[in-house]
């Protein structure tokens, strides 16, 4: 470090043990109201030996499917098809897809897996989508994502014929992770002076979850968790973050990534996201953190550095860098946006990334009759079906899986492994 002055001293950015200290003291003030309120919420479940006992039993396929019968769901014959599928090997292997790709582009291409790219896919609003998925992956030979995103209101799904139950049954069927987003989030009217979709900007960032919200969102979890053996979910808010990394320190096994709407556009922040999983990650170093998305402004270099932070502080295979591919055509980012090419850059360098597909290609996206558009993500099932638009979306969905695919092959192209739905192609 030779020409820093005293003033410039590195030794004075050491957070001394007095401080932390005095943090410790207080979050473990039994009179503490914040923490308290969070602690009443868990012991109102059971505490976290029931929390996780009920929840490993909620998310067991047996009685996931079990429940999917007593209710009677059309589901059931998707998800008995798709198993049978998987057992008799009718998906094409990784190894297949590779050699049927290299042999038309360069059958001297060695793939190297220890940067594999995570193949993922945003929003999986509806089951019967994903089934559609599997049929054209079935027929075309292609791969089904290794991680799916989901972002429909959990009350709705939670009575739709046992949508929620089916796609928990089917991520464990296809070998994927997966993600939900808890209604708390903020659209569910916690911040009085915000409407509908036109004050979309006004959810995120940090105004959409006030006062006793933190406590909602983790209530919420719970429920889902004990109930129908959710495990990850979004995460929006500093708050909801923090509390996330307080419940999984008490012993709650709680997962979460976090949005792209946090704003983590910067090594600074990425930075300030990775000190605090470390500073709450338990005994054995593991972090609820799956995740996180970075802005879709972020660039190649700002990955890079992102991911130096996350190797210095332990995270590397544990914690995965969520980078945008696709975008929706309508009401997120200025069109066209496609980071194609930037990430088989990327990738020959950074590890445990994930490419996420929330658009079509954007000539093909914005040629459709109803391009996506992030707002689609605000309507009731009720309101798609009223206006037809059901068909529409689920093109939409399709086109960010094909968008996928012509992503597997670039990098499969320059030597990059991909990580795809693991019980169907491996």
């Amino acid at each position: 470090m030779g020409g820093l002055t005293m003033e410039l001293d590195l030794e004075n950015l050491k957070i001394t043990s007095e401080r932390v200290g005095e943090v410790n003291a207080v979050l473990t003030d039994p009179e503490n109201p914040t923490v308290r309120a969070l602690l009443d919420v868990v012991e109102r479940y059971g505490g976290p030996q029931e929390i996780n006992r009920k929840a490993r039993e909620a998310r067991s396929p047996e009685n996931l499917l079990a429940r999917l019968e007593s209710a009677s769901s059309p589901y059931l014959a998707d998800l008995h098809w798709l198993r049978r599928q998987r057992d008799a090997g009718a998906f094409v292997s990784l190894r297949e897809f590779e050699r049927r790709l290299l042999a038309d582009v360069d059958p001297g291409v060695v793939v190297d897996q220890s940067n594999a790219v995570t193949l993922e896919i945003s929003a999986l609003q509806y089951f019967p989508w994903l089934i559609a998925e599997a049929r054209q992956a079935l027929e075309r030979q292609e791969l089904m994502p290794g991680r799916f995103i989901r972002v429909r209101n959990m009350a709705e799904q939670s009575r739709d014929q046992g949508d929620l139950w089916a796609t928990a049954a089917a991520m464990q069927i296809i070998g994927a992770s997966y993600v939900e987003t808890l209604d708390t989030r903020g659209t569910d009217g916690s911040n009085c002076h915000l409407g509908g979709p036109d004050t979309i900007t006004g959810y995120f960032g940090g105004v959409g979850q006030p006062n006793d919200h933190v406590v909602s969102w983790v209530d919420e979890y719970l429920h889902y968790a004990t109930t129908c053996g959710v495990k990850q979910v979004l995460n929006v808010n500093p708050g909801t973050v923090l509390a996330a990394y307080v419940l999984h320190k008490l012993g709650v096994d709680i997962e979460f990534k976090i949005s792209v709407f946090m704003g983590n556009d910067n090594p600074w922040s990425v930075l300030w996201t990775l000190l605090t999983a470390r500073l709450f990650c338990r005994d054995d170093g593991s972090t609820p953190l799956a995740g996180f998305n970075l802005s879709n402004s972020v660039d190649n270099d700002t990955i890079r550095q992102a991911a130096v932070l996350r190797r210095a502080l332990g995270f590397e295979s544990s914690v995965r860098l969520e980078h945008h591919i696709t975008e929706p055509q309508k009401g997120i980012v200025v069109q066209p946006y496609l980071r194609r090419s930037e990430l088989v850059e990327l990738a020959r360098s950074v590890p445990n990334i994930s490419a996420k597909h929330e658009g079509g290609d954007p000539e093909v996206d914005a040629a459709r009759e109803h391009p996506s558009d992030i707002l689609d993500y605000f309507l009731s099932k009720t309101a798609i079906e009223d206006q037809g638009l059901m068909p529409s979306l689920e093109r939409n969905y399709l086109d960010k899986h094909d968008a996928l695919i012509r992503t597997s092959r670039a990098l499969i192209a320059a030597g990059i492994g991909v990580v795809c739905a693991g019980r169907l192609h491996n």
